[in-house]
């Protein structure tokens, strides 16, 4: 492995515990007889389906690629797990839920041992997330009610034929690096402000708010025999690279591309975003637009370069028992006033006017989210599935600040330790603690208070140890 064994010192985001925890499943299986298998279920739209990830409505009036969801079935002596990546900017809540249940009647796999997640691309259909968003960008239009009710027998379907194409299997990993495609969107300014996604060049840049996370995580699976059958890749990256409106899966569809050109068109691969909530791929120093086809033919080429290049470290994963956690973490919901409300009503009621500015949306259907709790937590799940003693994954429900996942990762006992966030639902942006006294976009954009990230890690961390 790239990275040597992590001990097992308590970090000091464990050492104290919350009084009451649920926890869903706790299971330890008998190390023996690894199966897996792989299927791949296309969820391209219909041409005319609203698509998701702007303030703003658009139809698709097109296909570059098709999208897929994909669904890696693991079994070891006698446990069933799922991962589930789908090409949408989010899955909500209810979708997952709604899957889940239709996995355990078509396969006997728990629900709870399913991990589904979204890759983030921002050329997919809006899924309406019961949000107040869902009127702006046709979630709640007809259209897009009919693309939600379909979604979850989709996923389900695919998992129903990963689950007939189990097969005996080998596992091996290792861990690669890409420090050049990814840079943190926030920056401070010489004016001491803090900037997010600033003019390209802008001589007041005087360097990022915070890190990457470099980490490229590459797990294969294939028969005894060396047929290839399945490649699950991990990597912190916001997947908005195309733009436009016609549908695709963006950078990840690339690299799943390429992989295939490499080991053989029966080969699916997998990508689950890591910790990326405040990281894109824009670079401020480089002049170039950077939205288009092309940037996400460059990006996913160079995606599958590092992949490649850690192909030759890949090492087998010894045999260990196949085990499911997860817990729901109640998140604390920020401060709205009476003030917020009036003005959020304000702003929507004229959201069409070109004169309403991109913060005030963000700041109004923030508030409308959050008053619609009515005061109660937003209730999440984080899950952790781990292979022996050497794999881990992590689930996350959001976008996730990178500082959150690369505390997991620091503390976690796992030498590779994936983070997949967007995964089993979602709340929108969890930033850092630190990062709710900068302000700026995710800050303003998210339904849950300070301390909510950290929550998650510690979270995490109970899971995994």
């Amino acid at each position: 492995m790239a990275r040597h064994f992590r001990g097992r010192a308590r970090s000091a985001l464990i050492r104290a515990l919350p009084a009451a925890l649920i926890v869903f499943l706790s299971i330890t299986a008998p190390a023996d007889g690894l199966r897996v298998g792989a299927a791949a279920v296309v969820i391209t739209p219909p041409l005319g389906t609203p698509l998701s990830g702007y303030y703003e409505p658009r139809g698709s009036t097109g296909v570059l690629d098709d999208i897929y969801c994909k669904a890696l079935v693991i079994e070891q002596g006698g446990t069933k797990v799922a991962v589930v990546a789908c090409d949408l900017l989010t899955l909500p809540r209810p979708t997952v839920v709604a899957a889940r249940q239709l996995i355990e009647q078509q396969t006997r796999i728990p629900g709870t041992q399913v991990m589904i997640s979204a890759t983030h691309q921002h050329t997919g259909p809006v899924v309406a997330r019961e949000s107040a968003r869902d009127q702006l960008d046709g979630g709640a239009g007809e259209a897009g009610r009919r693309y939600t009710a379909g979604l979850p027998a989709l996923i389900a379907r695919g998992v129903a034929e990963a689950d007939e194409k189990l097969t005996p299997a080998r596992a091996s990993a290792a861990l690669g690096r890409e420090e050049r495609l990814s840079f943190n969107r926030r920056f401070w300014m010489r004016d001491g402000s803090l900037s997010w996604n600033p003019r390209k060049q802008n001589p007041d840049i005087v360097r990022p708010a915070g890190p990457i996370d470099p980490e490229v995580g590459v797990l294969y699976f294939d028969t005894p025999q060396g047929v290839p059958l399945a490649a699950f890749v991990n990597f912190a990256m916001h997947p908005d690279t195309t733009g436009g409106t016609k549908v695709s899966a963006d950078y990840p569809g690339v690299l799943a591309r390429l992989l295939a050109d490499y080991k053989g068109a029966g080969m699916m691969t997998l990508f689950a975003n890591g910790a990326c909530g405040n990281i894109n791929h824009r670079d401020v120093n480089w002049p170039d637009r950077q939205s288009s086809p092309e940037e996400a033919r460059r990006i996913g080429t160079a995606l599958a370069g590092a992949v490649l290049r850690t192909w030759p470290r890949l090492r087998p994963v010894s045999p260990g028992a196949l085990k499911v956690r997860s817990e729901i973490v109640r998140l604390p919901l920020p401060p709205v006033t009476a003030d917020d409300l009036a003005r959020a009503r304000e702003v929507v009621a004229r959201v069409g006017d070109p004169r309403t500015t991109f913060m005030e949306k963000v700041k109004a259907f923030q508030v409308l989210d959050v008053v619609a709790q009515a005061g109660r937590p937003f209730e999440v799940e984080v899950q952790v599935i781990t292979l022996g003693d050497q794999l881990a994954w992590v689930s996350l429900p959001g976008e996730v600040f990178v500082e959150l996942g690369l505390a997991i990762k620091q503390a976690s006992p796992y030498a590779q330790t994936m983070i997949v966030e967007l995964a089993n639902g979602s709340v929108g942006y969890i930033p850092n603690r630190a990062a709710y006294a900068e302000g700026n976009y995710e800050v303003v954009s998210a339904r849950c208070a300070e301390g909510s990230g950290e929550m998650l890690v510690e979270a995490a961390l109970r899971l995994l140890r």
